[in-house]
């Protein structure tokens, strides 16, 4: 039994960082996990540049508003969902994540949550468990499933390695020119295939 795990940013969706540093001109906030690997330095950043600035979750989750899947995207989910179980593990939000679901036709995701103030400034956050791509698919094996998992940054890795087989998506050259034993694929239909091929084997 097969289940594929994939990331959600960069893959399915925008980067929700990214949409929001165009939107507010503030370059910092373009910083992703593909940049730094490491989530809790990234994350700790991220909150004390929108301190500086007076923002909070109100104003993210306007630009998420406003955000579509990837062309293509709902597509590639929906076929590969028709031939297998799918799960998204993603280090995004609860609080961010569950508007672009309603898009994706509400796929399982698994995310972490953030601590919102009473005036709606983001005061830090919680991870579901540590490593939690990696712990995920784990746990995953031990009740029996074959993982197949795809993502484009640094704290992807660690599920890509531990599955079956895994793959990087629209990834950064340095990636894979860092990590050659992962195929690298561009297009949704290349992804689809690739999975397919394990699932025969």
């Amino acid at each position: 039994m097969y289940i594929t795990c994939l990331d959600l940013e960069g893959v399915l969706v925008p980067e929700i960082w990214i949409a929001f540093s165009e939107k507010t001109g503030i370059p910092e906030l373009r910083r992703t996990t593909r940049d730094e690997p490491d989530y809790d330095k990234l994350m700790k950043f991220r909150i004390e540049i929108l301190k500086e600035h007076g923002l909070g979750l109100k104003e993210i989750q306007e630009t998420i508003a406003s955000l579509d899947p990837l062309p293509g995207a709902k597509e590639f989910l929906d076929e590969l969902r028709s031939r297998m179980q799918v799960l998204i593990l993603s280090d995004t939000f609860e609080q961010f994540a569950s508007p672009l679901m309603k898009k994706l036709g509400m796929p399982t995701i698994l995310c972490n949550t953030l601590e919102v103030g009473e005036g709606g400034e983001i005061t830090g956050y919680k991870m579901r468990c540590d490593k939690s791509k990696l712990t995920t698919v784990k746990a995953l094996q031990s009740i029996g499933y074959e993982t197949i998992a795809s993502g484009d940054s640094f704290n992807d890795l660690g599920m890509i390695e531990a599955s079956k087989a895994g793959f990087l998506f629209r990834t950064t050259e340095q990636l894979k020119k860092d990590y050659p034993q992962y195929p690298a694929f561009e297009e949704y239909d290349e992804l689809l295939n690739a999975i397919a091929e394990v699932t025969k084997a």
